[in-house]
């Protein structure tokens, strides 16, 4: 019997395309959680300060933000987010409220459908934004006043 001998060296197997690493702390469960919890914690914020004007909204993404900023980038930019979109959002609702009283109640006719466009709003953009983030993607608020960079 015979060996067949090549003294050719087989190729190397073809190398899979390279993809690039994800952004650091976006693949990190602990890292989504905390960006979910940045932005879900102002539906919390505005259920428990609602009685005193609801100025709680943005009192949780600030906490969380402070907080983890420094240890995970994804909670640094998410909770930054979540802060400039409820900081805008109060922002409108104040804005909304000077009108009534500045319209002594009468522009209350316009204002208080806008308010309920803007609460429902809020409250949709803001899940949307932590389901996003649980999913390790960067969300963006649309119409938001990028106040914090």
């Amino acid at each position: 019997m015979s060996e067949d001998v090549n003294p050719t060296p087989s190729a190397p197997p073809p190398e899979a395309p390279s993809t690039p690493p994800p952004p650091a702390g976006e693949s990190d469960p602990q890292a989504r959680q905390w960006a979910m919890f940045a932005h879900l914690s102002s539906i919390l914020g505005g259920l428990l300060t609602s009685a005193f004007g609801g100025w709680g909204v943005f009192l949780g993404p600030l906490v969380i933000w402070l907080v983890k900023k420094e240890e995970i980038p994804f909670v640094d930019d998410q909770g930054k987010e979540a802060l400039n979109f409820n900081i805008t959002v109060a922002i409108a609702c104040v804005s909304l409220l000077i009108l009534t009283f500045a319209t002594l109640g009468i522009g209350a006719l316009l204002t208080i459908p806008l308010m309920i466009i803007v609460c429902i709003g809020w409250l949709v953009l803001t899940i949307m934004a932590s389901i996003k983030a649980n999913e390790g993607v960067r969300y963006r608020y649309p119409f938001t006043l990028r106040l914090i960079k």
